[in-house]
């Protein structure tokens, strides 16, 4: 028995340095990590599966109850039994992968004994199932509370396993003598062989686990420093100056070979390893960006080649891309890069991907405060529009001189003017507003206007009453009808004529306003709402933001598209289709 005891502990053995070695690799680490994943069960049966041929064919063969036989890998005779860590195996694949994968590791422990021969073969294949039933449904439990077991469940569930197996040998045995005898020689050892490397088997999972989670903890405080240090700069948005600072703070912390931030098109940043080619402002270069912002997905790579870097001698061997959101739209991507692919493990994934959920929280926070801080511009410009001395004193001069020729046109005039400030009171306050309020809003300002140019344009809506109650942002209509009117017909005193057009389209409203005015300089209409332009008319700062209002609250579809010509200019968006 005591030989017997010492052969098992080298069978176990094998075992655990098997497992010790596993647990280094980091695919095994990731599959452990998701056991409650179909995919991961499905691997762990294989892995398992292995390690229960070894356990199998590393046995001990046992003749005549009293012989030990020390030999690998062989067939048994036919009155001979084995001494193996088969009870170990299908043990601890129940309690770390469930019932699906204990039941399956057990019945091709099981299929495998049966194969071997020997006395009785068809007892262990039964055997074999029912240890991996009982410990699947023990190990349901510790996944259901995402706990691994610990070694003493290890002890019990050993014991318990194999007892269950010597009770099953005595139950089903044709010849009660000869099992009575093999029990009491295989009991002990057996019992006390496989509950210590169950235990142990544990204890090195356990351990690995609480070396996960303090690495964990030690990570999130250096990401929770990282996202505060970084805050500022990714709340500015994907512009080259403020991604520079970001990468090279995310550099710094993370220890990676180099760091790149880009937008949809263009790399704004990259410090490390590579800068002599991964330069900003030039267009990515490397086709798994590409991949990761045309399907929003994170994406690995292990290789030069699947990086799809097409600079000979680049020495990025490794790369994590990460996607940046803001509002489930891709706006760029954060990108970890490494010279040694060893150093890309799943600690380095799973941190960039939290990373990359926390920068793309400040993209969308920092758009949203952007937004607010445009309505709050809107506001005051408006303001500003309500006391200006020009636009006020003009519709009063105007006002005051029909009082004598036509004092109801002028009492009409007055309510239009109170109308128009009360509009741009309630407006600045509403992101959206329905399309019948912005259409009386544009009726009073085209009053006031038509007051002091009588018949010098004409103002059509193609507008059908179905979409009155569809919501656009306040001023939209009304400052690009008042855009047409001040810079479209300069030097033209007839014939002028402004369409406002609103169609519906399956997802949005497209929404055009166009005029027959004398177009738009082509020099300076590649910058028209994007920033302001200094011209002997005006500035186009209000076209500017309407246009950053518009790209903030509905993405770049909503974008102000000019069209101009000898035949005027037409300007659409597309707004999303929003009832109030």
């Amino acid at each position: 028995m005591a030989t017997l005891f010492i052969l098992m502990l080298e069978r176990v053995g094998l075992i655990i340095v098997l497992a010790y070695l596993l647990l280094n690799i980091p695919y095994f680490k990731r599959v452990l990590m998701k056991r409650e994943r179909w995919s991961s069960k499905v691997q762990l049966i294989v892995i398992f599966g292995l390690f229960a041929f070894i356990s199998n064919f590393t046995g001990v063969e046992i003749g005549g109850n009293q012989q030990i036989i020390n030999q690998l890998f062989t067939t048994l005779d036919a009155d001979s039994s084995l001494a193996n860590t088969r009870v170990l195996t299908i043990g601890i694949s129940g309690l770390i992968g469930g019932s699906p994968v204990g039941i399956a590791v057990g019945m091709i422990s099981g299929i495998i004994r049966y194969l071997q021969g020997g006395n009785a073969p068809h007892i262990y294949l039964i055997s074999s199932t029912l240890i991996g039933i009982f410990s699947g449904l023990v190990g349901d439990r510790f996944i259901g509370k995402r706990l691994f077991p610990r070694p003493v469940d290890g002890i019990i569930i050993g014991t318990l396993t194999e007892l269950v197996q010597m009770t099953i040998i005595l139950i089903l045995s044709a010849n009660i003598q000869e099992s009575y005898q093999l029990v009491q020689l295989i009991a002990l050892p057996m019992i006390m062989t496989n509950s210590i490397g169950m235990a142990l088997f544990l204890s090195i999972i356990r351990s690995f686990d609480k070396l996960e989670q303090e690495t964990r903890a030690v990570q999130t405080h250096a990401v929770l420093e990282l996202a505060e240090a970084t805050l500022p700069y990714f709340r500015s948005g994907l512009n080259e100056a403020s991604s520079s600072k970001a990468a090279r703070i995310i550099h710094e912390t993370m220890k990676v070979s180099a760091v790149s931030i880009t937008d949809k098109d263009t790399i704004m940043a990259h410090v490390g390893a590579a800068s002599d080619h991964h330069k900003p402002p030039h267009s990515i270069v490397t086709d798994l960006s590409k991949e990761v912002i045309a399907t929003g997905m994170l994406k690995e790579a292990r290789s030069h080649e699947e990086i799809g870097c097409h600079v000979e001698g680049c020495p990025l061997e490794a790369a994590l891309v990460i996607p940046l959101t803001v509002q489930n739209e891709v706006r760029g991507t954060l990108k970890f890069y490494f010279t040694d692919k060893d150093q890309l493990t799943y600690v380095e994934r799973q941190l960039a991907e939290g990373l990359g959920k926390i920068f793309s929280s400040q993209l969308e926070f920092g758009e949203l405060e952007m937004q607010k801080r445009l309505m709050q511009d809107a506001e005051i410009k408006s303001l500003q529009a309500q006391v200006n001395p020009h636009f006020f004193f003009n519709a009063l001069n105007t006002i005051s001189a029909l009082i004598r020729i036509d004092s109801e046109k002028a009492r009409e005039l007055l309510y239009q003017l109170s109308a128009f400030f009360r509009s741009n009171l309630q407006g600045v306050r509403q992101n959206l507003i329905t399309i019948g309020k912005e259409l009386q809003q544009v009726d009073a300002y085209l009053s006031l206007e038509q007051a002091r140019f009588p018949d010098r344009y004409r103002v059509k809506k193609n507008i059908d009453e179905g979409l009155l109650d569809y919501s656009i942002p306040p001023f939209m209509i009304q400052i690009l009808v008042e855009n047409a009117i001040k810079h479209a017909f300069v030097g033209k005193k007839e014939d002028n004529e402004v369409v406002i057009s609103i169609t519906e389209e399956v997802d949005y409203l497209r929404v055009e306003v166009k005029d027959n005015g004398i177009g738009v300089d082509p020099a300076i209409l590649k910058d028209l709402g994007k920033k302001e332009i200094q011209s002997s008319e005006g500035t186009g700062s209000a076209i500017e933001n309407l246009n950053r209002r518009l790209t903030s609250l509905f993405g770049k579809v909503a974008e102000l598209d000019f069209q101009t010509g000898d035949e005027g200019t037409s300007v659409v968006s597309h707004i999303p289709k929003r009832r109030d």
